[in-house]
């Protein structure tokens, strides 16, 4: 459903605000102004700025203009109740659920409240996201990142964040941009655990299928070419799938039609993640190529889809709940001390099971 247009306009004025394109305390253009900025009806720029004097961004001063407020950076003192924001990009599926789990089970414990939000892995709805917990008054944000091997718009938004002394940690993934402790597997090494199990096992022509707009599947990509150099083995271009959150299901198409149809020489493939192991997989099994006898697979993560077939994954550790309790484990210490904790990289190995030869 799209938004009405005071609305769309409120969000643009208060996106300037927070990136700063209005200064706080400085007087905004006048309404008339604002009516011929965006071609519509006085109407709809009052309606607008209510919205925003609603918000706390603006104030209004009679025969004066509007302004700025600086009431905006101190939104989260209107609420002094223990709350702590979690932005993720899929709350119910994968390995999401019991990081949440692990995160919430602590905050409980300490009388902290929970507030969850998911992004989609798309910034429109992270960026809704974001003023949303700016409104709710919470003392910490964690937030796993989206897209965050691209651009990301909202950048601002966190050192709106900073500005109002909320600490923020990111889990399994970075904003390299932006100076944040994060909290994440070591995917480095996850790749080149995943690839150098198959080369141990005697596979030279090994595929692999990564995601590349975020920095996880970067990362587990560089733990690939690192097992291969280390090894003296040779991978070709062709070999090397990639797909982001809109091509996925193209990409990880094209690559079982590629392998039925013999068009790339491969005995085996390291999968970004469970979820896209167990999916080729079953999907290869439609088209008569069979798991391990034909293709080997190996997954990351060691989700709950690694152990739901006759033919488990092989994957890499990822103790999804343990990595939610050091998050808000993390997050309370920050709060409690008033100092910024370190970063943590958590370790992981090899998971064997019977889906490689």
């Amino acid at each position: 459903m799209n938004k009405p247009k005071y609305q769309v306009i409120a969000d643009e004025i208060k996106s300037k605000i927070i990136s700063k394109d209005y200064q706080v305390g400085t007087l905004l253009p006048t309404e008339k102004d604002f009516q011929t900025m965006y071609s519509v009806s006085r109407y709809t720029i009052r309606q607008a700025m209510e919205l925003l004097v609603t918000e706390g961004y603006i104030k209004k001063r009679k025969g004066s203009g509007s302004y700025v407020s600086y009431e905006y950076l101190n939104l989260d003192q209107k609420n002094n109740s223990k709350k702590i924001g979690l932005i993720v990009t899929y709350l119910s599926d994968y390995i999401f659920p019991s990081i949440i789990r692990g995160i919430e089970t602590v905050l409980r414990e300490n009388g902290y409240s929970l507030i969850l939000a998911s992004t989609n892995n798309n910034h429109i709805d992270e960026r809704q996201c974001l003023e949303m917990m700016l409104n709710q008054g919470i003392k910490g944000l964690i937030v796993e990142p989206t897209k965050s091997n691209i651009y990301n718009p909202n950048l601002s938004y966190y050192s709106l964040f900073k500005q109002r002394h909320i600490p923020i940690l990111s889990i399994n993934a970075k904003y390299e941009e932006l100076n944040l402790p994060y909290i994440a597997i070591d995917d480095i090494k996850s790749g080149h655990l995943a690839t150098k199990y198959l080369i141990d096992k005697g596979h030279d022509n090994i595929a692999l299928i990564t995601k590349i707009d975020d920095n996880q599947g970067k990362l587990r990509m560089k733990g690939y070419f690192n097992a291969v150099e280390n090894n003296h083995k040779v991978f070709k271009g062709e070999y090397i799938y990639t797909y982001d959150t809109e091509s996925k299901d193209s990409v990880l198409n094209q690559f079982i039609q590629h392998v039925k149809d013999k068009q790339i020489n491969i005995s085996a493939v390291v999968c970004y993640n469970d979820q896209i192991a167990y999916y080729i997989m079953k999907n290869l099994e439609k088209v008569g190529v069979s798991v391990p006898e034909d293709i080997s697979i190996v997954g990351e993560d060691n989700s709950v889809l690694s152990k739901l077939d006759d033919i488990k994954l092989t994957t890499t550790s990822h103790p999804q709940e343990l990595l939610g309790e050091q998050a808000a484990n993390w997050m309370l210490k920050t709060i409690e001390t008033g100092k910024m904790q370190p970063s943590e990289l958590i370790d992981t190995y090899i998971i064997e099971r019977n889906s490689v030869k």
